[in-house]
């Protein structure tokens, strides 16, 4: 019986080891998936308007107005 237990987990142990496998690939293959998603995501920010305004951001003279009530002055 001892023989008939070690066949019966090695099988358990193979479908477990198989399972992990596939598991592996799986998660491997999702995050190149959302990788390249995030990656296209990013080209289609970096269009020329973005671009504009991201500069005006970091020129000291069109610094962005944080204030409330911008117009009523």
């Amino acid at each position: 019986m001892a023989n008939g237990d070690k066949i019966g987990n090695s099988g358990k142990a193979g479908q477990r080891a198989a399972r992990k496998a596939r598991l592996t690939a799986a998660l491997r293959e999702n995050l190149k998936r959302r990788k390249q998603q995030a990656r296209q995501r990013a080209a289609a920010h970096k269009s020329p308007s973005a671009e504009a305004s991201s500069q005006q951001g970091t020129d000291p003279t069109h610094a962005p107005d944080f204030r409330r009530n911008r117009g009523g002055e």
